[in-house]
């Protein structure tokens, strides 16, 4: 009798994957936790193991197909064991498949017909919520709020007609506009950004073109961008860290660390002070949750680094940055580099973070404005470091300036705030002697 494979459940949140190769053929013996499908999720690329021991009888799917979660992948026949080396093929089960193939072929077919669902999207309702609303002086009321608190509130995307003011005579000031914002519901568009994006034209009329389809990591990076930019007032705050004793001092150890197994980059010493500076300013290592108006403060740390791969942007998570060395850290971003590189990272280290880093350095850029990694409330934007003339008790000396950029989330961290995070971090770069390197 066959058996149905299925794909299993892949995690929170994902509800369907693409197939990218078929690892077995019909008639071919598998053992148990042998792979059968490689898939790529949203997050990550993975193989799918065979929950059972038998023969191959019928393959369900093909590279490209779209799998929902619980879609049978293939048909084993356990009568066969891996174990026996050869497959036993009976004409039975080849019969079988080829009517569970009829039945299948239909199945998608009526998917297609439904040509209604082509002329829904014309409607384009979305669309027309987005356009911004008239500019409060048109208003039949008459709103009393100065030039900057009237700007404030445009910055943030809100119509100051909604706000209630608490100055004398019903006077609208900045708080009034936050206290307003804070008590919004946050509303996740149920069509982002690049799904609702107006049409292209057709760029063949001036020259040659060629299509190449989005992957599914690109295709969650945009859904997930345009959400987080829509739906997020971000604000970006800019400094520069002097890291001449850290640069001195990570030069001291990097030997070390090498030989311990792990790359002593600014990343994971970055990692270390971040992690000091969320226990210092809790409010950071937070996420508002504005269905409840509460903000969720988490105990623990886990940071996510935003990774540049083939497939696209990933953002692997380290956990419990704080209860680890500096040593440790390397080692550890060492190894899931080298997981990320061979697309073996598994989906759960994308999982749980608590806070961003997004290091460009590397590439060789200065300061940019990083994007808030919902539901995070803050993100830190490191870049290239550069030696500059720095004027030290009084003399001008070479310092070697890291430059910084930390967004966050208007709604859940006032400026003042997000200042004293960033001056906090600046400040410890500044002393590198108070960070543990650990064995």
């Amino acid at each position: 009798m066959a058996t149905e494979l299925k794909l299993p459940d892949l995690g929170e949140g994902i509800a369907d994957a693409d197939v990218l190769s078929v690892l077995v053929s019909a008639g071919q013996a598998v053992a148990k936790d042998d792979p059968i499908i490689e898939i790529e999720s949203d997050k990550a690329t993975l193989e799918v193991p065979a929950e059972i021991a038998g023969t191959v009888t019928q393959i369900l799917v093909n590279a490209g197909d779209t799998l929902q979660v619980g879609q049978t992948i293939l048909e084993l026949d356990e009568s066969g064991s891996a174990s026996d080396g050869k497959p036993v093929t009976t004409p039975p089960p080849a019969a079988k498949p080829s009517t569970g193939t009829v039945t299948e072929t239909p199945a998608p077919t009526p998917a297609r017909p439904p040509t209604p669902p082509r002329p829904q999207p014309k409607p384009t309702a979305p669309p027309r919520v987005a356009p911004p609303p008239p500019p409060p002086a048109g208003g039949d009321v008459p709103v009393f709020a100065s030039p900057s608190t009237r700007g404030f509130a445009r910055e943030i995307g809100l119509d100051i007609r909604e706000v209630t003011g608490s100055g004398p005579g019903g006077r609208i000031s900045v708080d009034d506009v936050k206290a307003h914002a804070r008590s919004r519901p946050a509303t996740a568009s149920a069509a982002p950004g690049p799904l609702v994006a107006a049409p292209l034209p057709d760029f063949s009329k001036f020259g040659a073109i060629k299509r190449e389809r989005l992957n599914r990591v690109r295709r969650a990076t945009a859904t997930n961008i345009a959400q987080s930019w829509s739906t997020i007032p971000h604000v970006t705050l800019f400094n520069e860290a002097d890291i001449t004793a850290v640069e001195a001092m990570r030069q001291r150890e990097k030997d070390r660390v090498r030989s311990a197994g792990g790359s002593l980059t600014i990343t994971p010493i970055l990692m270390k002070v971040v992690a000091a500076a969320l226990k210092a300013h809790p409010k950071m290592n937070a996420s508002a949750d504005f269905t409840t108006n509460e903000m969720v403060l988490k105990d623990y740390c886990h940071l996510g680094v935003a990774a540049d791969t083939e497939r696209g942007l990933l953002v692997p998570v380290i956990r419990d940055v704080d209860e680890k060395s500096i040593t440790e850290l390397a080692i550890e971003v060492s190894e899931v580099a080298a997981q990320v590189r061979e697309g073996q990272l598994p989906p759960e280290r994308l999982e749980g973070a608590s806070f961003t880093i997004s290091n460009l350095g590397g590439l060789g850029t200065g300061h940019f404005t990083p994007i808030i990694n919902p539901p995070e409330v803050g993100i830190l934007g490191v870049g290239r470091a550069v030696e500059k003339p720095v004027y030290v008790e009084g003399l001008l000396r070479p310092r070697l300036m890291l430059p910084l950029a930390l967004s966050f989330d208007h709604r859940a961290v006032d400026g003042a705030d997000g200042a004293r995070f960033l001056t906090w971090i600046v400040d410890a770069l500044a002393q590198p002697l108070m960070l543990a390197m650990g064995d």
